[in-house]
């Protein structure tokens, strides 16, 4: 069947649809990852978007439940050069374009994928339809234009529950924004006590969990919008040692006076240099992000820049002046790869260790039943 993924310029490409007959239309945006293809497709930081894979050949492994960092996808399209429909993989369950089509996301393959990422690259991430209807080219290039533009993709993907992953070690919170489940894996590693909450969960009902420490997720989206969060990170500020990732990471930024802004195509994939300000080390990164920290807006706040991009320069981590707070842009959990980072995590959990000791806690079970006791006192 024939697939076509039109621009909003009007740019046209027509190819074979390999999953879903349907339509969608959302950000078209390129990922440079040789592998890791199921794990991009079930990232909730992809909500939204329509993503051209720039290795030309995708699907060949399959696709194996175990690999999910979502309980389902969530990105809109995808868009590749060749698709194999017959994985080669002891592993795999089924195959790519059969995923594709349990949830209703369309695939298309056959399309000069070297010419749409030189065209993001030179004009910038831009809207797109990906479709198997017959409609003529004006028609769907007109509902594309009149389609708005979606502000709810963290309410979209993140948990709707507050659930936990016991552990007999720190207890962290973790502010699912759209988590992937690589984050909850690497502190389970280190046998952490974890709750995930929702996003819209207030400093307060934080408080009544009695977190050693705050993980700031990542997530899809525009980070202003979603500034309830900000203010939730405000109130906690200083309180407790936070740990924030990509779309965490500029939240964290917001909440302590910094600006955002959109990048012309952004960072995606598992090659991204990025150097460490203090050591003089480099890292290579996966990444997934649209926005950044704008450096100019880091003057006059209480935030200090310790990571950057080797290729653009843009800010790629953060840490609070006083607080026990810190940010990376990148993913340190890295599903796929690479695992240059995981490091971070176990800086996060020395900072939790140190700040305990430099605060004494009160027991858990006094701090929750003296906000009991307020609250009946107030009601």
């Amino acid at each position: 069947m024939q697939a076509r993924l039109l621009l909003e310029d009007g740019t046209l490409f027509t190819g074979v649809s390999f999953g879903a007959e349907t339509e969608k239309i959302g950000e078209v945006v390129f990922n440079t990852g040789m592998t890791g293809y199921q794990e991009l497709l079930s990232d909730p930081s992809y909500c939204g978007q329509i993503v051209t894979m720039t290795y030309p050949l995708i699907g060949n492994y399959g696709i194996t439940r175990d690999d999910f960092e979502a309980i389902r996808p969530n990105l809109f399209g995808m868009a590749v050069r060749r698709y194999e429909p017959i994985p080669s993989n002891w592993r795999a369950q089924f195959s790519l374009g059969e995923l594709l089509k349990e949830y209703d996301i369309p695939g298309i393959a056959g399309i000069d994928t070297r010419m749409l990422t030189r065209k993001i690259r030179q004009f910038g991430s831009m809207r797109g339809m990906l479709t198997t209807g017959n409609e003529r080219v004006e028609e769907l290039l007109e509902r594309l234009q009149a389609a708005p533009v979606p502000h709810d993709q963290v309410a979209r993907t993140s948990t709707p529950f507050v659930y936990s992953v016991p552990g007999s070690k720190e207890r962290i919170v973790v502010l699912d924004c759209g988590s992937k489940n690589g984050i909850v894996h690497e502190l389970s590693k280190r046998n952490c006590d974890i709750i995930v909450v929702p996003h819209t969960t207030t400093a307060d009902e934080i408080r009544r969990i009695a977190p050693d420490g705050i993980q700031l997720s990542n997530g899809p989206g525009d980070p202003k919008d979603n500034l309830h969060v900000v203010e939730t990170i405000k109130q906690l500020l200083g309180e407790f040692p936070i740990f924030g990732i990509c779309l965490g990471h500029q939240l964290f930024a917001l909440a302590c006076g910094a600006d955002t802004s959109k990048l012309k195509f952004g960072h995606r994939g598992g090659n991204h240099p990025v150097k460490e300000l203090e050591t003089d080390r480099c890292y290579i990164t996966s990444q997934n992000h649209s926005y950044a920290v704008t450096e100019e807006s880091i003057e006059g706040t209480d935030l200090v820049v310790t990571h950057i991009n080797n290729n653009d320069k843009t800010i790629e981590g953060l840490k609070h002046k006083t607080y026990p707070a810190f940010s990376v842009q990148y993913h340190p959990e890295a599903a796929p790869g690479p695992n240059d980072s995981s490091y971070l995590f176990d800086q996060f959990i020395e900072l939790i260790r140190k700040h305990k000791q430099e605060n004494p806690q009160k027991p858990r079970q006094a701090v929750l039943s003296e906000m009991l006791r307020g609250e009946l006192k107030n009601a």
